[in-house]
């Protein structure tokens, strides 16, 4: 739990110097130090719960200038007001713990602001306990990783717009820039910067395994090496497909084995790992009856491949035999297409999420401002990102985004070819869950009827859930165990 109270008669000196303090220096907050250190006008404060860390971090870079402590009171009192501090430990009790000592320390109008991939629902918690003291805590996603952290990541501040104030400058200073314009906003009050960012986690999850299975697609479908297709995804690059995931995965393709000489993606074991932040993404979607169903068909993938025993038990299992891909350019071609359309589909659902989020929340989250902060830094960034950000200045009330002019006509083009590098996918037995699921959720958009109906009668029959009807008001049950004519149920009108 947070201590959301200050020791009586406890005062901390305002003679400090430095105008920003980051606490947790592992590479992420020593990278973060280091980037806001080489900024015009940042004095930077360090400390570490482990001196030795900071030590080394201080000792390593001397020409960052950074003001460092051995005790958090050190530091503290090494912060000039308003106080500003970033947490970068990590998340959980480690976190809880920091707060609960600047809190201790800190005054009405000072900031914490913690950097760490939190849940949501715990930045709300800890926000409004904060917020009792007088102290402002904001919740900032911070995608990039290591090098972002260094050279400029994509930042998603939540908290309030007062702590923005001071905060703001700061973080745009050392936000990557893409058109002269930060990689920064503020994205709303207490917790959306940490639910923005979760969303851009699970979207990153849908891209990076729908990049794997255009890869497994090709290596399968048309027998061409890691090397080759390391080519393909190159010429990509220079598309529309033009993102840091397709850029890197040139690279972890090309890249050969020093001990065995082998292509390097051939002796990775094939077992994904994962943080958490898709499965949030996906348990929040949930509960916002929200359907992320590429998302969730990339958690379940990583899921899927980390089963060794089952995997190995299922391995005798009949399948289709594979015919070798006769139009091996049309093929590739095809593939390209229908990544870029379940791409397309990916975003529409996370953009869903954050609509619906914003809603649950009462967030004010502008979808444009959150793609433009998205086109540098972070780990999705692509150049179709600027498309995203026309379609909402150009309709802020979209209601899907697959429904955008662009994008409508992106997935007109490549449709066909989607649906047969499913169909190819399904008659050679490659697994391609998310090209799947992606096309299946387009369908469900565009069709007249669902079966949605059936499962309606199918409730009211096994349960009494009642159904609604398509030609007239109010609420219906048929007496399925009696004579099976249809009531109005209460509360309903004719």
């Amino acid at each position: 739990m947070i201590t959301t109270h200050r020791s009586k008669g406890e005062h901390v000196s305002e003679t400090g110097s430095a105008n920003i303090g980051v606490v947790g220096l592992a590479v992420m907050g020593s990278n973060l130090a280091r980037n806001l250190a080489s900024r015009e006008g940042n004095t930077v404060a360090v400390y570490n719960r482990s001196p030795e860390r900071t030590r080394l971090l201080t000792d390593e870079h001397p020409e960052a200038g950074f003001v460092a402590s051995e005790t958090i009171e050190e530091f503290v009192a090494s912060l000039k007001a308003p106080r500003t501090a970033i947490i970068m430990v990590q998340a959980g009790t480690g976190t809880d713990a920091v707060i609960s000592q600047l809190t201790e320390l800190f005054e009405p109008g000072d900031i914490i602001v913690d950097g760490g991939n939190a849940l949501f629902t715990d930045t709300l918690r800890r926000e409004k306990a904060v917020r009792e003291t007088g102290i402002n805590f904001v919740g900032a996603g911070i995608s990039g990783g290591e090098e972002g952290a260094l050279k400029g990541p994509s930042i998603m501040p939540g908290g309030s717009a007062s702590a923005y104030v001071t905060l703001g400058p700061i973080l745009e200073s050392i936000a990557a820039v893409v058109d002269g314009v930060p990689c920064v906003t503020h994205v709303g009050t207490d917790g959306a910067g940490h639910f923005v960012k979760m969303i851009h986690n699970g979207i990153e999850y849908a891209d990076m395994q729908l990049i794997g299975e255009a890869y497994d697609l090709i290596r399968r479908g048309t027998g061409k090496t890691p090397a080759e297709i390391s080519e393909i995804f190159t010429e990509w690059n220079k598309g529309d497909l033009e993102s840091y995931l397709i850029e890197i995965t040139a690279e972890v393709l090309k890249q050969v084995d020093a001990e065995t000489g082998k292509p390097l993606v051939d002796v990775i074991l094939d077992q994904a790992g994962s943080k958490g932040t898709g499965v949030w993404t996906v348990q929040t979607a949930l509960d916002l009856g929200i359907p992320v169903s590429g998302i969730a068909e990339a958690v379940f993938a990583r899921s899927v491949s980390s089963k060794p025993a089952q995997r190995a038990a299922a391995a005798a299992l009949p399948g289709p035999t594979a015919n070798p891909v006769e139009d091996v350019d049309g093929f590739i071609e095809g593939v390209r297409q229908a990544l870029y359309a379940s791409k397309v589909i990916a975003y529409s659902q996370g953009f869903d999420a954050i609509v619906a989020g914003a809603e649950q929340y009462n967030w004010d989250i502008k979808k444009g401002e959150i793609a433009k902060i998205w086109r540098g830094g972070c780990i999705i960034r692509a150049r179709f990102l600027n498309r995203i950000t026309e379609a909402y200045t150009e309709n802020p009330g979209l209601v899907s985004l697959v429904t955008a002019p662009f994008f409508t006509d992106v997935v007109a083009t490549a449709q066909d070819s989607w649906r047969n590098v499913v169909a190819d996918a399904a008659h050679a037995g490659i697994p391609a869950p998310v090209f799947a699921s992606s096309l299946a959720y387009y369908d469900s958009l565009r069709a007249d009827r669902l079966p949605a109906a059936l499962t309606q009668g199918q409730r009211d029959f096994f349960g009494a859930h009642t159904y609604k009807r398509t030609d007239k008001d109010g609420t219906f049950h048929t007496l399925w165990s009696g004579d099976r004519t249809e009531i109005v149920t209460e509360g309903s009108s004719h």
